[in-house]
């Protein structure tokens, strides 16, 4: 995460919300991981080793630890108050994940040693960063992997021309409107929501790229079999295995 996020989510106002707003904002959250963890080709049983890049309060590694029971984690998060959520949410799954504190772009030092990886994944992380960084993270994670292995993304992306970026707001505005319903005053109507949208955005340092561009980013890793599993209008599903 850029040190502008990293800031940003050890707010304690910010995390508290999170998960709540997550429901909001992207809906499609639990579809997505859904569909991460149904693409990877392991047994349910089988003990893998996995690396969150990116844990937040978690919920991409309960749903990795209950799909994959034998596995273990390496957690990474730049923002402490997140991975205190994390641990909370996770219970007693807590005891098969290793937690670090660190920005995952310093994979190197936080992870010296580890390697043999079953799984890379990340989901609503990576676009707080640059292409040249994504391109290195991604790099050094699929270093991290045994051949195999898989590196899965659920995220955020960019449109590719400013007028469909600008239809494609105007659906997700309109449907963060509707699911609040006018209970939450961050989301009475088009326009504070929009307002609020671009502030939190530029408050987290969101720098997604096309779908295009992440795509080369991880062909550009060495992963093979790189597609997109699920795509709506902003959001997608991509990975690889190495």
């Amino acid at each position: 995460m850029s040190r502008k996020s990293i800031r940003a989510y050890n707010l304690p106002n910010r995390v508290a919300a999170y998960d709540a707003d997550m429901e909001l904002m992207h809906p499609n959250r639990s579809k997505m991981v859904q569909i991460a963890l149904q693409i990877l080709p392991f047994e349910s049983s089988a003990p893998l080793k996995g690396l969150d890049l990116g844990v937040g309060t978690g919920y991409f590694t309960e749903r990795f630890l209950q799909a994959f029971p034998q596995s273990k984690v390496y957690a990474v998060d730049g923002a402490k108050t997140m991975i205190d959520l994390a641990k909370a949410r996770l219970g007693g799954r807590r005891n098969r994940v290793n937690f670090l504190v660190g920005d995952f772009r310093d994979l190197a030092e936080l992870l010296t040693g580890v390697d043999g990886l079953d799984l890379v994944y990340s989901s609503y992380a990576l676009h707080h960063v640059t292409r040249d960084e994504k391109a290195s993270v991604v790099r050094r994670a699929v270093s991290l992997l045994r051949p195999g292995g898989w590196f899965v993304n659920a995220d955020i992306s960019a449109a590719e021309t400013p007028e469909l970026a600008k239809r494609i707001q105007e659906i997700r505005v309109d449907g963060i409107v509707e699911r609040a319903q006018g209970v939450d005053p961050r989301f009475s109507d088009r326009e504070t929501t929009r307002r609020f949208l671009d502030e939190l955005e530029a408050n987290e340092g969101d720098q997604p790229l096309t779908l295009k561009d992440d795509l080369r980013v991880l062909q550009d890793a060495q992963l093979h079999h790189v597609a997109v599993f699920w795509l709506e209008y902003r959001e997608a599903v991509i990975g690889g295995s190495k």
